[in-house]
């Protein structure tokens, strides 16, 4: 069993001025001349969580931890209406991944995340591989046409109740086609209360999603308050509905281009949000990641994904 460390707040936060009038949050937690690591939350949207770490060494490790444009502490928060969704793609959102390297004085570092973070953690790393020591990864997830489909429409045939609430949520004449893009319409609609009202739909539905699997927890996504809520799906609808700006199976495509770095995927058998076929056909593309399936859970994750996680953690600190 891995231990958990005492709990390490952060030593140093600040905000990277990206030059287009986002403000991107970030903090150091750990050892300021420890091994480099960043990680990359999910969501989209959902912010790190602002709470002490405890599965880092904060002897070995220097970690980074910061808010993707618009969500958490970042600055504009999508919950203004003001704030520009144009400028927050996929593109945007490596370059302030590499911005804050530069910006930290940082040569290299190990990558971790989860969900969302899967995607554009390795969408970072196939840009600048020559960056990236290790990757950790848990909730496999690549954001393909195939995986977003499934998310918001297939999966609905275990929650058919749940979903039919999620595609009512939508105007009438937009039911039968891209839910997605009427989901991203309706958030930037000007009247608050409609978005409010999209973005409790949306959530429900995502909380439906996880609501029987091993380790779910109730009101998971939608326990948040409600400027939270708001930038949450407004984020996530524009990414989404974008595709998130990537070519189909762009990611297991270039995934030759991960080669020479050390990696390890850690998935739920029972995730309905990202099923594990993804994680298997990258483990196949990328001989140098072991892939770690397990029976016990979801996409919450469970004891012994989290453990697994924090092993990988530990053989890395300090290679």
């Amino acid at each position: 069993m891995v231990d958990l460390y005492e709990p390490t707040s952060p030593y140093d936060q600040g905000f990277l001025d990206t030059g287009d009038g986002n403000r991107v949050h970030y903090e150091q937690l750990g050892n300021p001349v420890g091994k480099p690591a960043v990680h990359v939350h999910g969501g989209p949207g959902g912010g790190t969580a602002q709470r002490p770490t405890q599965a880092w060494d904060p002897e070995r490790y220097r970690l980074v931890r910061f808010d993707q444009r618009n969500c958490g502490r970042s600055t504009p928060h999508a919950s203004d209406p003001a704030a520009d969704m144009s400028l927050n793609t996929t593109q945007h959102l490596i370059d302030d991944m590499e911005r804050l390297r530069e910006h930290l004085g940082i040569d290299k570092w190990l990558v971790n995340g989860a969900s969302w973070g899967s995607t554009l953690g390795l969408a970072y790393a196939q840009q600048h591989p020559e960056r990236v020591t290790e990757i950790v990864i848990q909730a496999v997830t690549t954001s393909s046409p195939a995986e977003l489909d499934w998310l918001y429409r297939g999966a609905g045939r275990f929650h058919p109740e749940a979903w039919d609430r999620f595609r009512d949520g939508v105007p009438e004449d937009e039911r039968d086609g891209d839910l997605l893009a009427a989901y991203a319409r309706l958030m930037e609609n000007p009247d608050r209360a409609i978005r409010e009202k999209a973005a409790a739909d949306w959530l429900t539905w995502e909380d439906a999603v996880i609501s029987h699997e091993p380790n779910g927890s109730p009101g998971m996504y939608s326990d948040r308050d409600v400027d939270a809520q708001i930038g949450f799906v407004r984020i996530c609808s524009h990414i989404f509905s974008n595709g998130a700006w990537l070519e189909k199976d762009q990611i297991l495509r270039d995934a030759h281009k991960l080669a020479g770095i050390p990696g390890v995927l850690v998935h739920g058998r029972h995730d309905m949000g990202c099923p594990p076929q993804t994680a298997w056909e990258l483990a196949k593309a990328w001989p140098d990641a072991r892939l770690h399936i397990f029976d016990d859970s979801g996409h919450v994750g469970g004891e012994a994904m989290k453990h697994t996680v924090r092993a990988a953690l530990e053989e890395f600190k300090n290679r």
